[in-house]
Protein backbone atom coordinates (compact mmCIF):
# COMPACT_ATOMS: atom_id res chain seq x y z
CA UNK A 1 0.00 0.00 0.00
CA UNK A 2 3.20 2.27 0.97
CA UNK A 3 3.91 1.83 -2.75
CA UNK A 4 0.88 3.02 -4.09
CA UNK A 5 0.47 6.30 -2.38
CA UNK A 6 4.65 7.21 -3.35
CA UNK A 7 3.59 6.17 -6.79
CA UNK A 8 0.57 8.60 -6.89
CA UNK A 9 2.56 11.50 -4.83
CA UNK A 10 5.12 11.38 -7.50
CA UNK A 11 2.58 11.22 -10.75
CA UNK A 12 1.17 14.23 -9.14
CA UNK A 13 4.85 16.05 -8.41
CA UNK A 14 5.54 15.08 -11.90
CA UNK A 15 2.51 17.12 -13.21
CA UNK A 16 2.94 20.25 -11.17
CA UNK A 17 6.56 20.51 -12.61
CA UNK A 18 5.52 19.51 -15.91
CA UNK A 19 2.01 22.44 -15.38
CA UNK A 20 4.58 24.86 -14.40
CA UNK A 21 7.20 24.33 -16.91
CA UNK A 22 5.19 23.96 -20.06
CA UNK A 23 3.00 26.96 -18.33
CA UNK A 24 6.41 28.96 -18.72
CA UNK A 25 7.83 27.56 -21.49
CA UNK A 26 5.68 27.46 -24.24
CA UNK A 27 2.40 28.34 -23.20
CA UNK A 28 2.60 31.85 -22.58
CA UNK A 29 3.52 32.46 -26.48
CA UNK A 30 -0.07 31.75 -27.02
CA UNK A 31 -2.10 32.73 -23.81
CA UNK A 32 -0.53 34.28 -21.05
CA UNK A 33 -4.38 33.53 -19.09
CA UNK A 34 -3.86 29.85 -19.74
CA UNK A 35 -0.28 29.87 -18.30
CA UNK A 36 -1.23 31.71 -15.39
CA UNK A 37 -4.03 29.46 -15.04
CA UNK A 38 -1.90 26.22 -15.06
CA UNK A 39 0.59 27.65 -12.44
CA UNK A 40 -2.82 28.27 -10.03
CA UNK A 41 -3.66 24.57 -10.85
CA UNK A 42 0.16 23.44 -10.20
CA UNK A 43 0.21 25.65 -7.02
CA UNK A 44 -3.12 23.78 -5.72
CA UNK A 45 -1.29 19.92 -6.23
CA UNK A 46 2.00 20.13 -3.99
CA UNK A 47 -0.38 20.26 -0.64
CA UNK A 48 -3.14 17.56 -2.22
CA UNK A 49 -0.39 15.69 -3.25
CA UNK A 50 1.31 15.38 0.57
CA UNK A 51 -2.31 14.53 2.01
CA UNK A 52 -2.25 11.77 -0.46
CA UNK A 53 1.15 10.30 0.14
CA UNK A 54 0.11 10.77 4.57
CA UNK A 55 -2.95 9.32 4.60
CA UNK A 56 -3.70 5.92 6.34
CA UNK A 57 -5.72 3.27 5.44
CA UNK A 58 -7.07 0.98 6.69
CA UNK A 59 -5.26 -1.97 6.08
CA UNK A 60 -2.16 0.27 7.85
CA UNK A 61 -3.07 -1.02 11.82
CA UNK A 62 -2.01 2.66 12.76
CA UNK A 63 -3.76 1.78 16.08
CA UNK A 64 -1.61 -0.64 17.12
CA UNK A 65 1.73 1.98 16.22
CA UNK A 66 3.34 3.14 19.34
CA UNK A 67 4.24 6.02 17.53
CA UNK A 68 1.35 6.92 16.25
CA UNK A 69 -0.49 7.00 19.53
CA UNK A 70 -0.96 10.27 21.15
CA UNK A 71 1.06 11.55 23.25
CA UNK A 72 0.16 12.09 26.98
CA UNK A 73 -0.43 15.62 28.59
CA UNK A 74 1.88 16.94 30.83
CA UNK A 75 1.51 15.76 34.22
CA UNK A 76 0.49 19.54 36.17
CA UNK A 77 2.34 20.29 39.40
CA UNK A 78 0.48 19.46 42.94
CA UNK A 79 -0.92 22.15 44.18
CA UNK A 80 0.71 23.55 47.47
CA UNK A 81 -0.59 21.52 50.53
CA UNK A 82 -1.92 23.11 53.57
CA UNK A 83 0.77 24.48 56.16
CA UNK A 84 2.02 21.32 57.60
CA UNK A 85 0.49 18.79 55.22
CA UNK A 86 2.53 16.20 53.59
CA UNK A 87 1.66 15.99 49.78
CA UNK A 88 2.82 12.01 49.85
CA UNK A 89 6.07 12.45 47.52
CA UNK A 90 9.06 12.14 49.48
CA UNK A 91 10.29 14.53 46.45
CA UNK A 92 8.07 17.37 46.60
CA UNK A 93 7.50 17.42 50.06
CA UNK A 94 11.64 18.14 50.48
CA UNK A 95 10.78 21.21 47.76
CA UNK A 96 7.90 22.73 49.59
CA UNK A 97 9.74 22.18 52.72
CA UNK A 98 13.04 24.15 51.09
CA UNK A 99 10.68 26.99 49.71
CA UNK A 100 8.78 27.25 53.10
CA UNK A 101 12.53 27.32 54.75
CA UNK A 102 11.58 24.74 56.80
CA UNK A 103 14.10 21.71 58.26
CA UNK A 104 14.18 18.42 56.55
CA UNK A 105 11.17 15.95 57.25
CA UNK A 106 12.26 12.78 58.49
Amino acid sequence: MYRRRRRAYFVMMGICLVLFVSAWAFVRLWSMPAAIAMCVVAMVIPPVAAMVANRKGPEDRWWDDPAAAPPRPPSRPRARPGKGEATGDPESDRWWDELDGKKRRQ
